[in-house]
């Protein structure tokens, strides 16, 4: 999910983050580096551009005016305030980004979220049908992209509202973001941009300082550490590989126009080469003569709002809990819900991976240790389950047939992250197992250079295959649907029923531009 714990006064010991060296800090949006703890609250404003069409020109005339009000921030610093800006594909068409421009994109992005095959690869629609891991009726938003080929039919399963950007507003306070945001919506009403869907985030902080999301449980312990030649830094000094053997990642799987896992550059779009081009900030791409680089810097965003249905996930394991005290006192007197909670999720509250007979200790730095590898801790998953929601979104090791492949699996999983930098919305349950009507989740976001072999592929081959590792017939236990989850314990294997305990309620691929490439939008 979102960052890092983060720490209150008294502050929790924790290591520096990482930073990205002049010139990419004041290139790159901040969001890229930073998830804004020090910015406890804020808004989620979901844009609709309300002009008929696409327009020939002053399409990027609003984010002027959006500069004036909430400029967005760069990553080469702290900031008292913060934003950031993505844009849907059918933002860019409607702003009138030249059709050879928009062509330029990754395919996903094209063809948006809500495209019907992709819906199914995602685990959300099948044979026309929403799935219970949608929210009832349907999601409420999403980008609404055209069609790629009109002739062909409706391949995007529309939504009630339509999306065309998103701002995100990170504040010190609720009466500044709340402020804050009916600015914006008054500055940008004149140019027939509205606000149609807006989510309060917020980290609210527990007692120990710890950011957790609404089942309870520490947010975002395990995130990828990028390097590249000297451009990283940590503490002053540059990020090496050596240095991150099990979390390290190319910067170029995070940001467009570097080195990526595969060796190869890590594409974005294009532009014609333009002096209003150049004046924006745009690079030379130096693999398209006569072109411009607008990806350089930016990132693809996924985002997905996700429902989180807290008194029915604690109310299924205290049944669950109850059930297997019952049928076995002799060896099930410790099966609490809390036990079962924490092996659906793989870590205990505090975000401690599971171990046999345990949890793993705390860093140097007092914070959950993540640098660690399944197949010689835990091969087998009797204290990790092989499907619990962690070990399957970042499976490291643990696929390895034998313990000559580890090198190989661990390589190939790192292929496959996503920089995560979601926070939660919605009040707090006041009691985690009585239902209420309040609407509480997750606005999940991922940063990622290529959708299909990051994102997807983590959705669909590791979340939602039901042969995942060595199991049979089960998803995600959080994420995935209705059904079953194996928990091995000697002398024991036990099976408990879980339900869908998430529910997706919109979303769609963003392009996350770098500020030259916002120069340029605001200069269409």
């Amino acid at each position: 999910m979102g960052e890092r714990p983060v720490s209150a006064v008294p502050p929790r010991k924790g290591s520096p983050g990482w930073k990205l060296r002049a010139p990419h800090d004041k290139l790159a949006q901040g969001l890229v580096v930073s998830g804004f703890s020090s910015l406890p609250t804020g808004r989620a404003l979901f844009l609709e551009f309300g002009w008929d069409g696409v327009l020939a020109s002053g399409g990027g005339a609003w984010l002027k005016t959006l500069a004036a009000v909430a400029p967005v921030t760069d990553a080469d610093g702290r900031d008292p305030r913060a934003v950031a800006f993505g844009v849907t594909f059918s933002g860019l068409q409607k702003m009138g980004l030249p059709a050879e421009a928009l062509a330029s994109f990754d395919r996903p992005f094209q063809e948006g979220m809500f495209q019907e095959d992709r819906l199914r690869r995602l685990g959300d629609r099948r044979e026309a049908e929403w799935l219970k891991t949608v929210i009832p009726g349907g999601p409420r938003w999403s980008g609404n992209t055209p069609p790629a080929d009109p002739e062909l039919g409706e391949a995007q399963v529309p939504t009630p509202v339509t999306v065309h950007a998103l701002l995100l507003l990170y504040a010190p306070d609720e009466p500044t973001a709340e402020s804050w945001c009916e600015q914006v919506g008054a500055a940008l009403e004149p140019h027939k941009v509205k606000i149609v869907h807006r989510l309060h985030l917020d980290l609210r902080l527990d007692e120990r300082g710890i950011a957790r999301e609404h089942f309870g449980f520490a947010d975002g312990i395990s995130q990828p550490v990028p390097y590249e030649d000297g451009a990283v830094v940590r503490g002053g000094a540059p990020i090496e590989p050596e240095s991150e053997p099990w979390n390290g990642v190319p910067l170029g799987e995070v940001l467009m126009g570097h080195m990526n896992g595969h060796h190869e550059v890590a594409l974005g779009p294009i532009v014609p080469d333009s002096p209003a081009g150049r004046e924006a900030g745009l690079a030379p791409q130096p693999q398209a003569e006569g072109f411009l680089d607008l990806g350089l810097d930016g990132s693809y965003m996924v985002v997905r709002e996700l429902k989180q249905k807290v008194a029915e996930f604690w109310q299924t394991l205290e049944r669950a809990a109850e059930h297997m005290r019952a049928a076995d006192p002799e060896h099930s007197g410790h099966v609490t819900a809390d036990w079962l909670a924490e092996r659906v999720v793989g870590r205990d509250r505090d975000g401690n991976l599971l171990c046999p007979g345990g949890v793993l200790p705390a860093d140097a730095d007092g914070q959950p240790d993540n640098d660690f590898g399944y197949f010689d801790r835990d091969q087998h998953g009797f204290g990790c389950p092989v499907g619990s929601h962690v070990r399957r979104g970042n499976p490291r090791d643990g696929l390895a047939p034998t313990a000559a492949d580890k090198p190989t699996l661990l390589a190939a999983s790192k292929n496959h992250r996503i920089l995560r930098r979601g926070r939660k919305y919605g009040p707090t349950i006041a009691r985690r197992d009585e239902k209420d009507d309040a609407d509480r989740g997750l606005l999940f976001i991922a940063l990622n250079t290529d959708v299909t072999r990051q994102f997807e592929f983590v959705q669909q081959t590791w979340m939602l295959n039901r042969n995942f590792a060595t199991l049979y017939d089960e998803a995600d236990p959080l994420l995935g649907p209705a059904g079953t989850m194996t928990i091995r314990e000697q002398p024991l294997r036990r099976i408990i029923d879980v339900d869908s305990f998430v529910e997706m309620a919109g979303g769609e691929y963003f392009f996350l531009p770098s500020m030259p490439a916002i120069n340029y939008l605001a200069a269409l």
